[in-house]
């Protein structure tokens, strides 16, 4: 993309920091996340953020229907017209409104909103999504237990997707630079590679242990009460959370879920 193609891509208008927002500026890597997404012709896109729409350029040339999220009214009235007729535009908080159904998503998520976009995507059903976050949580994403990046984000990811980093971007390509590395993160659904009994309180064993990852499990439950009076059936509880694989920290919730039933 020359330097003139660029400056026609970008309206009028100051990217805010305080919402994280660096706008993708090059139409090379937006070609390369198009075809990570590879999108069927009859396949319906999201695309939360197009900002200067080098993305969703590319997107409305392969989607069968392309809906994409804006917050900025400025944003959402420059992408509006430039795309008219080729893209059903949503102006509003993309975790706030309801989402249309989709088949693939393909976003570069402000850094500010990363953890709650990926948990509201993960919530939905979908094909394949592509998205562009900065690298340090990209590998949050993808860590193995004892591991320092290793979060709830991890368990959530793998309980729900492959996930894989499959590039890594760095700051030239966005305006205003970011001052870290950018990556490409492919998530393909998948059946949970584990059962657990109750669900939601296995995610709630997860935030609230790893609300605490520095103490041991059996501390971090009897934080939040979760601490069954009878100790002898659960397992894990000497341990930290950090050091168990997802498919543990389910056992832990199952054991859990026996023992507070009654």
């Amino acid at each position: 993309m020359t330097r003139e193609s660029r400056r026609q891509a970008e309206p009028i208008f100051k990217p805010r920091k305080s919402r994280g927002q660096n706008f993708l500026i090059d139409g090379r890597v937006a070609d390369r996340q198009v075809a990570y997404a590879d999108i069927a012709a009859d396949e319906v896109v999201l695309e939360v953020g197009p900002g200067y729409g080098v993305l969703t350029e590319r997107l409305a040339e392969k989607a069968s229907t392309l809906h994409a999220i804006e917050l900025e009214p400025e944003l959402a009235e420059h992408n509006r017209q430039r795309f008219a007729g080729r893209l059903n535009l949503i102006e509003g908080d993309a975790l706030k409104i309801e989402w249309p159904r989709f088949d693939v998503f393909v976003s570069n998520l402000p850094y500010s909103i990363s953890t709650p976009m990926i948990f509201r995507i993960l919530d939905h059903d979908f094909r394949r999504a592509v998205v562009m976050v900065q690298k340090e949580f990209a590998d949050r994403m993808v860590a193995e237990h004892g591991t320092l990046d290793y979060s709830r984000l991890s368990v959530g990811v793998y309980y729900r997707c492959y996930a894989e980093i499959v590039e890594t971007v760095p700051p030239s390509r966005f305006r205003p630079r970011p001052k870290v590395d950018s990556a490409i993160v492919v998530l393909t659904p998948r059946p949970p590679p584990f059962p657990v009994k109750d669900l939601a309180l296995f995610q709630d064993v997860v935030n609230r242990t790893f609300q605490h990852r520095r103490k041991t499990i059996r501390s971090a439950l009897r934080s939040h009460d979760l601490l069954p009076a009878d100790e002898n059936d659960v397992p894990y509880l000497d341990e930290r959370v950090e050091a168990l694989r997802p498919e543990e920290i389910g056992e832990l919730a199952d054991a859990l879920y026996e023992a507070l039933k009654d």
